[in-house]
């Protein structure tokens, strides 16, 4: 019976290897739109992307991050500016991207462009703190994706979402994680929607990388701001010992951190060339090793695990 089931397992792997490897034809013609091109995973794509030879348009907040992407670049690869936290800008990248791709329709939408900050216990936080980071990781990756849809169905294409380990386990407080926990909510929706027209969507799950979303520097600064615009009350159940440990623990951010960006663009690049691509892809061996393995335990066990590793404010029973 082992026998059977080894070889059953075997079989199903080989078969999954090849249909993974199976790539859609004509990528030279396919128009792929990316946000949050300025930097990180996004800036990375782009390159990439258009070393493939496929036309890319590369959204980015700042004219800076627009220029330097540019001069990295073929002519193919074309930049517009998109805050997607503003609907005019939306609107008006719509159009744009709409003027390039023609009736072809857009093959590719990655919504790559997140914040993390403000971040930190809830607490410490006011509602426009959550707000803030919200507009930009969940509203804004609405936004974006309603306005660019009818170009997508068009194409019977992609669209690709990042969300993160962060949205299968709630580490901390802020609405990075919220954030999250909805773009997988908003994909699964979304998935399951535009499957009758023959559009895919994928969901990226990174685990630590190196990004100015986990930069140690940003995180520490912005604990510090929250913690020095709090209550006095809440100063003193947490207590100063308690600040110091979580300013060193972000310190060590940097050094735990991935600083191979190419596993989690790989993992979207894929989802964009494959004719079948994964539903969720995991990149990180801390993704696949220990965060989506401890997704799926028992509430309590992970309340229990991080109960014991977690810092304990200094009023704490």
């Amino acid at each position: 019976m082992w026998l059977y089931l080894v070889a059953l397992v075997g079989l199903w792997t080989l078969l999954r290897f090849f249909r993974e490897r199976q790539v859609v034809s004509h990528l030279q013609d396919k128009y792929v739109f990316i946000t949050g091109c300025d930097s990180g995973f996004g800036n990375l794509l782009a390159r990439q992307l258009d070393r493939r030879g496929m036309r890319v348009l590369a959204a980015c907040l700042t004219e800076k991050g627009a220029e330097e992407l540019r001069n990295k670049t073929s002519d193919r690869l074309e930049t517009v500016i998109l805050d997607v936290t503003k609907t005019e800008s939306i609107v008006a990248a719509t159009q744009w991207v709409k003027e390039r791709v023609g009736n072809r329709g857009l093959w590719g939408l990655v919504n790559n462009a997140g914040i993390s900050i403000p971040s930190g216990p809830n607490e410490w936080m006011k509602k426009q703190d959550f707000a803030h980071v919200l507009d930009v990781n969940l509203l804004g990756l609405i936004e974006v994706t309603l306005s660019m849809l009818p170009l997508v169905r068009k194409a019977r294409g992609r669209v690709i979402n990042v969300a993160s380990v962060l949205g299968r386990v709630s580490l901390c407080g802020g609405a990075y994680c919220i954030s999250k926990y909805g773009v997988e909510a908003f994909s699964d929706s979304l998935r399951r929607e535009l499957s009758y027209f023959g559009v895919k969507v994928a969901i990226i799950e990174p685990g630590f990388f190196l990004t100015g979303v986990t930069s140690s520097a940003r995180l520490c600064s912005n604990t510090q701001m929250l913690w020095d615009q709090t209550s006095s009350e809440i100063r003193e159940i947490y207590g100063e010992k308690y600040l110091a440990s979580y300013l060193k623990r972000l310190n060590e951010l940097d050094k735990r951190c991935n600083k191979d960006l190419s596993l989690v663009t790989d993992c979207m690049e894929h989802a964009l060339t494959a004719c079948h691509p994964r539903t969720r892809y995991s990149a990180g061996w801390d993704a696949k090793l220990f965060y989506l393995p401890l997704s799926y335990l028992p509430t309590f066990l992970v309340d229990a695990l991080l109960y014991w590793t977690s810092l304990k404010p200094e009023k704490a029973l």
